[in-house]
């Protein structure tokens, strides 16, 4: 009888055919450890979703093979579900330094206590029952970001994590080439690689091209007030913006909380230099000049509740815009936010102030490799199969693709969707079954409480509105009461309505009537037959149909 083949078992839990919400598991025999734990923004169909995280039933259920989850950097897409996955799994959580401190910073938050937060600096290893990590330095759109060598008994899995590689990067931590090499040298059995912009040609650019763009920006603004809107988390961009307010004479000030935070943090780690001469209160920037000032904000993204959207729309207590501000928006629009990007830009325009923004200038460079940088990291890792993470099902697939092109044979390829079993061998590997996965939302408080049927009621009250009505029958022989009592929201202006509620009143009246005569006394029947009949005469009368509830009160 043939002995049978160990196999490594690869578990992707979010991050495939969508972008954000990264988990991945690796399994094999008893032991798994899980690479990233993010969350990802809800989609316009998700009414009142704060935000989304993975399905983590399997971890849960497989609890006791978990040996930890390992980060690859401090994105909210690869961290932010760790407060919601803590609670209902107990295990220790590696990274950066960096990294763990914002994680630290969103447990606080939390009110997570009890985490065991273990630091691995870029460069070296961490052992984890059968499994030992590589920390492999790689430059990105935030410090501390790292790919990993996970080594296993059937060979090596490299996981890329978020990379670009920047050969002039802000902080001189440059990709840890030497190290990539050495895993190509001993052999990947798997590489698992991102795909975010595999579309693109050519090379992302550096980070410093951003730095000559603003030295152009502030050399243009002289007399004028800098507000410069930017990821919270882009310390580089943060340090550039800093190292342009000095040389130009202009104290900085910063707006947002998570841009405080996130200075704060970086501040105390060391990761940001700031003179504290140069550091000024939010409050205190009525006390400078407008070309002595830079303020630093959020709302990037067009944000409603950022800092930037509220001092667009004249609403935030500190900045008001005025003439002549210069008014820089140092970042892409992320797919989806292109309208609300749009809105804040011309509120801005319609204050006088000068903007700066995606695709007039170099005021932003993504942190994400582009083709020939995906192709150099194939070429160094060498691979003997591949799977491409992080985007949606064009990018996985041109990312496939792309690996082809390079050498690879198809069958060695695999494009795979959340919650699909990838079994590796040492010879071959092959999609075998499904585990449970999707999106699990946050609403408030309740976590995976808010399902599809309550989004479909919510879309259906945020269409056609709501009718509640009430009607109060004897207890002796279910006779009404009292008229019917209509009370409308969304749907029609009641006070300008009052020949529909009256024949709607009329309608129900009619349908009381008739279930009296035929004895009937159920609740349940009398309520669908109130919503069917003024259902049907409500649509033909006004093509709409509102959520109705029927409120029976016996008296």
């Amino acid at each position: 009888m043939a002995k049978k083949q160990n196999k490594i078992k690869i578990i992707p839990l979010g991050g495939l055919q969508e972008i954000g919400k990264n988990m991945t598991a690796i399994e094999y025999k008893d032991e798994m450890i899980v690479i990233d734990c993010g969350l990802s923004f809800p989609e316009d169909e998700m009414l009142g979703i704060d935000v989304v995280i993975p399905d983590v039933s399997y971890l849960v259920k497989n609890h006791d093979k978990l040996k930890g989850i390992f980060l690859t950097h401090g994105h909210e897409d690869h961290i932010g579900a760790i407060p919601y996955v803590l609670r209902k799994l107990d295990v220790p959580i590696y990274g950066t330094k960096f990294t763990l401190a914002l994680v630290e910073h969103k447990l606080k938050e939390n009110r997570i206590s009890n985490a065991m937060l273990i630091e691995v600096p870029a460069g070296t290893s961490v052992k984890a029952g059968l499994f030992k990590i590589d920390y492999i330095r790689v430059t990105h759109s935030i410090p501390d970001s790292c790919a990993l060598a996970v080594h296993t008994p059937l060979g090596i899995i490299y996981h890329s994590g978020d990379f670009k590689i920047d050969h002039t990067p802000i902080d001189n931590e440059v990709t840890d080439f030497h190290k990539m090499a050495e895993i190509g040298a001993r052999g990947c059995l798997l590489m698992l690689a991102e795909s975010t912009n595999v579309e693109r040609e050519g090379y992302t650019k550096s980070e410093k091209v951003v730095g000559k763009t603003l030295d152009e920006i502030f050399l243009g603004a002289q007399g004028n007030r800098v507000i410069i809107a930017t990821f919270a988390s882009n310390i580089h961009r943060v340090q550039q913006i800093v190292d342009m307010s000095i040389k130009y004479g202009r104290k900085v000030a910063v707006s947002g909380r998570s841009m405080v935070n996130g200075i704060n943090i970086a501040l105390s780690l060391g990761y940001l230099r700031i003179p504290k001469k140069t550091l000024v209160d939010i409050n205190d920037i009525h006390k400078y000049s407008k070309d002595s000032l830079t303020i630093i904000t959020t709302g990037s993204q067009g944000e409603p509740m950022a800092a930037l959207s509220r001092i667009a729309a004249s609403e935030h207590k500190k900045i008001q815009v005025s003439e002549g501000d210069t008014v820089v928006l140092s970042a892409h629009p992320i797919p989806g936010n292109e309208k609300s990007v749009a809105k804040v830009v011309n509120q801005l325009f319609e204050r006088g102030a000068n903007i700066v923004y995606d695709g007039e200038s170099d005021i932003h460079v993504s942190g994400h490799a582009k083709r020939e940088e995906l192709k150099l990291i194939h070429r160094i890792i060498k691979p003997k199969f591949f799977m491409p993470v992080h985007g949606e099902y064009r990018h996985l697939y041109i990312h496939g693709e792309l690996a082809q092109e390079l050498g690879m044979p198809a069958e060695n390829v695999v494009l795979m969707k959340n919650g699909a079993v990838l079994e590796v061998s040492r010879n071959e590997c092959q999609i075998n079954g499904q585990v449970p996965s999707g999106n699990v939302l946050v609403d408030g408080l309740g976590v995976g409480d808010v399902g599809n049927i309550v989004l479909r009621d919510r879309k259906h009250l945020s269409e056609d509105g709501l009718m509640v009505v009430v009607v109060n029958l004897s207890k002796q022989d279910g006779s009404m009461v009292s008229e019917p009592d209509i009370i409308s929201r969304g749907f029609v202006y009641v006070r300008e309505a009052e020949g529909l509620m009256d024949e709607a009143k009329e309608i129900i009246k009619q349908t009381l009537i008739r279930n009296q005569q035929k004895n009937n006394r159920e609740w349940a029947y009398i309520k669908t037959s109130i919503k069917e009949d003024l259902k049907s005469y409500l649509f033909q009368k006004t093509k709409r149909s509102p959520m109705i509830l029927p409120i029976i009160m016996e008296v």
